[in-house]
């Protein structure tokens, strides 16, 4: 299905925390995100593949493939395609400074803008205390975030009933939560430390899935957010600004606004 507006072109495009192995994400709506944009640099920004849950039980459904198709048809075609991985796919950090086809795995890198900007990216999970010196507890965590995406689902299911959008458990948790206030907190400051120490004017990062951009710390912080539940991505625009995108709520609060191309087309100009 597609309207009759011309696919968007932005010189970058960050995306993280897709989780492909876990059953409730939002494979969907990503695909279709892409389709609607054409970037010169698509950083993924960590945890694309959940490698902690296939480990545990194997589930790659054929969205899943038809994802991966349209990333590797926009490197071919062009597009700059940087994999940072994250903790849940760290598997693949032993391929750093590699290619995969078109794609380049490294575990940080700059992006500079338009402008002439500079932004650290890099997942975070580094900066994450409990990742790193208690990983049984990020297990634990993990097992928790799925518990909850399960009660979601039938809460979610009587929303749809009653013509109520989605709403997210994990995501009122954590605004409401004064101990994972905090720790967003304390994750922001760490972040936001490492891009001064690096002498960058920003940070681009994912892993909490909570996105956002302020200069509250006095770096220009900026987080993806994810597509397990958010549908959140950033965006660089021709003329160097970032936005914030929220896919779900642009979709069902506006018309639409690019166009959407076949499956079965080619998805880059």
């Amino acid at each position: 299905m597609a309207d009759e507006r011309e696919t968007r072109q932005v010189r970058a495009m960050f995306i993280s925390d897709v989780h492909l192995g876990m059953k409730p994400t939002r494979v969907g709506q990503l695909t279709e995100f892409l389709r609607a944009h054409d970037a010169e640099t698509i950083y993924l920004v960590g945890d694309i593949v959940d490698g902690w849950r296939l480990a545990k039980a194997w589930h790659w459904p054929n969205e899943y493939n038809v994802l991966v198709n349209l990333l590797l048809e926009k490197a071919n075609a062009g597009t700059r395609i940087i994999y940072l991985p994250g903790n849940h796919d760290e598997f693949l950090r032993e391929y750093l400074g590699t290619y995969f086809g078109e794609v380049e795995f490294v575990d940080r890198t700059v992006h500079t803008t338009a402008t002439g900007k500079t932004y650290l990216v890099i997942h975070g999970d580094q900066f994450d205390v409990v990742v790193m010196n208690a990983k049984w507890l990020a297990h634990v965590g993990d097992w928790a975030y799925n518990a909850a995406l399960r009660v979601n689902i039938a809460i979610n299911w009587v929303r749809r009933r009653l013509g109520l959008q989605y709403w997210s458990l994990s995501a009122w948790a954590k605004q409401k939560v004064k101990n994972a206030v905090s720790v967003i907190g304390r994750f922001e400051e760490a972040l936001v430390h490492e891009a001064r120490e690096s002498g960058v004017d920003g940070v681009i990062c994912g892993h909490i899935h909570f996105a956002d951009m302020h200069d509250r710390l006095g770096i220009h912080y900026i987080n993806t957010g994810d597509w397990v539940e958010s549908c959140t991505a950033i965006v660089e625009t021709t003329d160097g600004n970032f936005e914030l995108i929220k896919w779900t709520e642009m979709m069902a609060g506006e018309p639409r606004r690019f166009r959407l191309r076949k499956a079965d087309r080619s998805v880059a100009s």
